[in-house]
């Protein structure tokens, strides 16, 4: 019994030494704690009663110490957003990466700039090509009534002077020049109905005086190449039937498309020539109210441009149809008439129709005529071009519609694929007008840019 206090006072020491050695394990943990969250890495001061409380309750400690190292932890979690800690001496120095938008050339962000605008602007206008297309009696109706509209309403704005009301002098004009196309178109098919027998006979003996030609020329062509040729043309003709056949059934689709964009045509001009004051002021409602000034004073400038086109084409087509015409007439040419109407209406397509003209006014004469009359058809037609081009052109249709040649035939091309025969005459006036309204507006703009750099005018 003497060694039972002996044993319980060692106990006592045990735990003791125990409670201590928890305790600097707990001041260990929690200083590691504080020096990764960033603190001043004092210890917390130990409380005077842990001891005890490790010593009375031994059991207790360590639930106590892990309690508390969690808590420590969390409050780090807690203060770690608040600051973080400098790196150590010993890393590396690592530069701080630019902003990509930086990065990119100053040239290449131009460039894609322009890019994405371009291929929105060509997007806009491979729709409205297609649109166009598609609609393309209706737009190319509206464009004839336009040109027919431009050469008629000088006259109704001198009838209108004289006193008539608008509505009696647009149909007075309207009806005058219907009638005078529909008389020209009936002549022509006239002449050519009426001069087609003798034609066709004259074009037989120009084949056998052509064929007589070859074989007596330095090129050596014998009898039977000839008649080669001529068998596989026949051959080629008898194979391709069918195809004639269903070309004869689309030119019924055509003739049937033609008379309808002419009645739309007519009815077009009829509105156009009476209330196209208050048509061009509802089309004006449609655009932005900021832009309205300058759409306001670009379409008067755009109609004026027009109407000097279509009535100096018409002036410079006449006179080539005269003076061409009266050649052919002299040269006894036959249907001296409609060659020269055909030479007056292709006249509407710049640069290109004269060619063809010229073209089917030599190739006739070279048919009926031979090789003489149509050498001489050509000087003709080469003198009375020279002069339209150098003299009539400057002289008629002036400054107001001068576009450059190279856009003339660009333009004659594009809307040649774009709109057949159609497209290439509406092509050069829709340039020319193109070109007066861009002129105005940006004089219009850097006269706004102007005033506003002067300031508001003094009181």
């Amino acid at each position: 019994m003497s060694k039972v206090p002996g044993l319980l006072g060692a106990l006592g020491a045990g735990l003791t030494r125990m409670g201590e050695r928890l305790d600097e394990r707990r001041v260990e943990t929690e200083a590691r704690a504080d020096a990764d969250a960033g603190l001043d890495g004092a210890a917390r001061p130990a409380r005077s009663d842990d001891s005890a409380v490790a010593a009375a309750v031994p059991s207790q400690a360590p639930a106590a110490t892990e309690v508390e190292e969690s808590a420590a932890t969390a409050s780090a979690r807690q203060a770690a957003p608040d600051h973080v800690p400098a790196p150590p001496a010993y890393a590396p120095a690592v530069a701080a990466r630019p902003d990509p938008v930086a990065a990119v050339p100053w040239g290449m962000r131009v460039a894609a700039e322009i890019g994405w605008r371009l291929l929105v602007l060509a997007g806009t206008l491979w729709v409205l090509m297609r649109v166009i297309s598609a609609v393309r009696l209706v737009v190319l109706a509206f464009v004839a009534a336009l040109f027919i509209t431009a050469l008629l309403q000088p006259t109704v704005s001198r009838l209108t002077r004289r006193g008539l009301p608008r509505g009696l002098a647009t149909a007075v004009t309207a009806i005058l020049g219907f009638i005078v196309m529909g008389l020209i178109g009936w002549f022509v098919v006239w002449q050519v109905m009426d001069n087609l027998d003798t034609l066709s006979d004259k074009v037989r003996a120009g084949i056998e005086e052509l064929k007589r030609w070859l074989l007596n020329s330095p090129f050596h062509v014998t009898e039977d190449q000839i008649n080669q040729v001529a068998k596989n043309l026949s051959d080629t003709i008898g194979h391709n039937t069918n195809e004639i056949t269903s070309a004869g059934l689309q030119g019924v689709t055509v003739l049937v498309e033609v008379l309808t964009g002419i009645l739309l045509a007519m009815f077009s001009t009829l509105f156009l020539l009476y209330d196209g004051k208050n048509i061009w002021h509802w089309v004006l409602r449609l655009v932005p109210e900021q832009a309205r000034p300058a759409m306001e004073g670009a379409g008067p400038r755009a109609w004026r441009t027009l109407t000097a086109y279509v009535r100096g084409t018409v002036i410079v087509a006449l006179i080539d149809a005269i003076f061409i015409g009266l050649g052919i007439y002299f040269l006894h040419v036959p249907m001296a008439v409609p060659l020269a109407v055909f030479i007056f209406l292709f006249a509407f397509i710049p640069l290109v129709g004269a060619v063809i003209s010229g073209a089917l006014a030599v190739v006739v004469a070279l048919v009926t005529e031979g090789v003489f009359t149509a050498v001489m058809v050509l000087a003709v037609v080469l003198l009375v071009q020279q002069i339209e081009g150098h003299v009539l052109q400057p002289f008629i249709l002036g400054r107001a519609v001068r576009v450059h040649p190279l856009a003339v035939v660009l333009s004659v091309a594009a809307g040649g694929l774009i709109g057949g025969i159609g497209g290439s005459v509406v092509a050069v006036p829709l340039v020319a007008v193109t070109n007066t309204v861009v002129g105005y507006l940006r004089a219009t703009a850097k006269e706004n840019a102007l005033r506003a750099s002067e300031g508001p005018p003094e009181p």
